[in-house]
C-alpha cells in the first residue's frame, strides 16, 4: 500500500465534529478494503533504477514535517487557553482527526461529571524526531509521518511521546494520534531508504496486530486468533482487569494504523482505538513493535485516555 498508511474503519463523525478524511465509512469494526500493496521502498522493477530526490514527486521535507509539528504544539497551547476548548467544533476540526477528534468528545464528558480537563500544555524539549515516507509513497488522500517527541506528561514527568499527524491536499496537519513511550522502552531504528526516507510496513502484519487488540480489550475470540500474541508484560494486560470494573464500553474499532519495517527487519505500528461514536467512553492509543520472525506484540507505548 502506498504510504506506509493503512486507513481501516472508523471514519467518524463525532457529535457536531467534522468527517475524518479517507475512504467512505463502514460499519464499525469492518476494516475497509485496502488497495493493492506497493513494492516497499527501494524495490524497484528489475532494470529500473530507484528514484533519486529530484526525479521523485515533490512533497514533504524532514525539516518542513519538523516544523509542522512545532506549528501544531503552538496552535494546540493556544486552544487550551479557550474558555470550554472542547465544545468549540471548530478548534477541534482544525487540529485533530481520528482517534484524536475523540478526546474533545471526552473532555465534554469530564465537565458534564465536574471533571477538571485532562489535557495540559506541551513545551518541547529538543528538536522532534520525524518519521517520513517518500513523497511518491504518500496515498493520494493526503501526507502524513510520524515524530518523536519528548514533553512533559499529565503527571508532569518529561518522556518521549510518539504521535502521527496527517494532512488533506492543501489543509494544515492534524494528530491523529499519540501515545507515551512505556518508562524502559525506546523507538525502534525504522529501515530507511538511500535518502532517508522509512520503508513500507507489512499491512498483513498490521491488520492482524489491530484485530489481535481488539479481540483482547473486547474479550471477543480466543487469544491469538489473528496469528500474533501480546506480551505478558504489556500495559494492556495489567490495565484491562482494573478498567474492566469501570465505565467500560467496548471498542468498535480502531482508525489508520501508521507504521514503518525497523531496522532489523521487525515492523512498527501506531493506532488508536475508539469506540462507536454513539458511546464513546475511551480512547486507546498503542505503540506496538512486532520482532523479525515473532508472532509477540512488544507494547511500546500506550495511552488510555477516558
Amino acid at each position: 500500500m502506498r504510504g506506509t498508511l493503512l486507513i481501516l474503519a472508523l471514519v467518524l463523525s463525532l457529535c457536531g465534529c467534522g468527517v475524518i478524511p479517507g475512504p467512505a465509512a463502514r460499519p464499525a469494526g469492518h476494516p475497509t478494503p485496502a488497495p493493492v500493496a506497493s513494492p516497499p521502498s527501494g524495490a524497484t522493477p528489475s532494470g529500473s533504477a530507484a528514484p533519486t530526490p529530484s526525479a521523485a514527486k515533490a512533497g514533504l521535507t524532514i525539516p518542513q514535517a519538523g516544523q509542522a509539528v512545532r506549528q501544531w504544539v503552538a496552535k494546540y497551547d493556544a486552544m487550551l487557553e479557550t474558555r470550554k476548548w472542547w465544545r468549540q467544533n471548530a478548534l477541534l476540526e482544525a487540529l485533530f482527526v481520528e482517534g484524536a477528534l475523540h478526546q474533545g468528545v471526552l473532555e465534554r464528558n469530564h465537565e458534564s461529571f465536574g471533571w477538571k480537563p485532562g489535557h495540559k500544555p506541551i513545551h518541547l524539549i529538543g528538536a522532534p524526531k520525524v518519521y517520513l515516507p517518500r513523497p511518491e509513497r504518500q496515498p493520494p488522500i493526503g501526507e502524513w509521518f510520524i515524530a518523536q517527541a519528548t514533553y512533559k506528561d499529565t503527571k508532569g514527568h518529561a518522556r518521549p511521546h510518539v504521535l502521527a499527524f496527517f494532512r488533506a491536499p492543501g489543509r494544515p496537519f492534524k494528530l491523529a494520534v499519540a501515545t507515551p513511550i512505556h518508562w524502559g522502552r525506546r523507538m525502534p531504528a525504522p529501515l530507511l531508504d538511500a535518502d532517508g526516507y522509512i520503508t513500507d510496513m507489512d499491512d498483513a502484519v498490521a491488520r492482524a496486530v489491530a484485530e489481535e487488540y481488539q479481540n483482547f480489550w473486547n474479550n471477543e475470540k480466543k487469544e491469538g486468533a489473528s496469528g500474533y500474541r501480546l506480551a505478558k508484560d504489556s500495559f494492556s494486560r495489567k490495565a484491562f482487569p482494573a478498567v474492566n470494573k469501570g465505565m467500560y464500553v467496548a471498542f468498535a474499532g480502531h482508525g489508520s494504523v501508521f507504521g514503518f519495517r525497523t531496522a532489523d527487519g521487525g515492523s512498527f505500528f501506531l493506532f488508536a482505538m475508539v469506540n462507536d461514536p454513539k458511546s464513546v467512553n475511551q480512547v486507546l492509543s498503542e505503540a506496538l513493535m512486532v520482532p523479525k520472525g515473532s508472532k509477540t506484540i512488544q507494547e511500546l507505548g500506550a495511552d488510555w485516555f477516558s
